[in-house]
């Protein structure tokens, strides 16, 4: 654990594995066995157990039904809207309520602006470009629900954020010279303030430790530190210990790898120059 104290190690618990215990102990209070709830739910006991362990989600008709078996007054049902209404990609929903949990958060970014440190503007380049026949709804949306993950941002104090970002992030043209000079202003502003740190990998550092992925770190001050590793469409969240250590001692090296944050203020301050005498 990050830190060394007498407290008890509290376990993180997703929504969906949040969901599941919640279930077993309604379900153990009632008396009911996994398999006399699933009579009375009408499905097979199995589909129960991957209610309780977190793996699936029940459908609002099957949440009624244990409402009812349990007499727990619409308890579940309405535990499984709340989750319904969280519209994150299915691989990074466990991964975004860690986020807002978490104490410091360690990014390296391999081509984009982190999503917590986005603007609206270049989010919205972002998801325009993602498919092929973007849905300007869906896009605003998406848009609108990366501006509520950065609005953890605004409380001074939660969380410290560290993000280490390839120098291909700042050359990578996202929606154009005017959205590119707003964001790097942003990061430039934040930085200034002291918000976050950033440090930046310039090309001329070659390869390093996570040169082919995106990696986040974040720590808790009660919980086991996690690590997320994100594709395209797919996401990974770790918390064994020994997996974690290897991700951070790979930041580490990247870490050591970036310039100085003076150094890399004045490169990002440089650049949205850059793109502002090309608006």
């Amino acid at each position: 654990m990050r830190h060394e104290d007498k407290r008890e190690t509290r376990e993180y618990l997703s929504p969906r594995k949040h969901f599941g215990q919640e279930l077993r102990i309604a379900r153990e209070t009632a008396g009911l066995t996994q398999t006399q709830l699933a009579d009375g739910v009408v499905c097979h006991y199995t589909l129960i157990a991957h209610f309780e362990a977190g793996r699936r989600m029940p459908v609002p008709e099957d949440a009624k039904r244990i409402d009812q078996v349990l007499g727990t007054g619409g308890r579940f049902y309405r535990m499984l809207r709340t989750l319904e209404e969280v519209k994150y990609a299915e691989h990074f929903r466990e991964a975004a309520e860690a986020e807002r949990l978490a104490t410091a958060i360690y990014q390296f970014a391999v081509s984009l602006v982190p999503g917590l440190l986005q603007t609206r503007g270049y989010a919205h380049a972002v998801y325009w470009g993602f498919k092929a026949n973007p849905n300007p709804k869906r896009v605003a949306e998406q848009v609108a629900e990366r501006g509520l993950r950065r609005s953890i941002l605004d409380n001074p104090n939660s969380p410290m954020m560290w993000a280490i970002l390839s120098e291909a992030v700042l050359r990578t043209v996202v929606g154009g010279p005017a959205v590119m000079a707003e964001q790097l202003r942003d990061l430039a502003r934040l930085m200034r303030e002291g918000r976050i740190l950033i440090q930046v990998v310039p090309f001329s550092a070659g390869a390093h430790a996570t040169i082919s992925s995106m990696v986040t770190l974040m720590s808790f001050d009660d919980a086991p530190d996690m690590a997320y590793i994100e594709g395209v469409l797919s996401g990974v969240l770790f918390d064994d210990p020994h997996l974690v250590q290897q991700l951070r001692q790979a930041y580490d090296l990247t870490r050591a790898a970036a310039l100085p944050p003076a150094a890399s203020l004045a490169l990002i301050e440089s650049v949205a120059e850059d793109y502002e005498n090309d608006c």
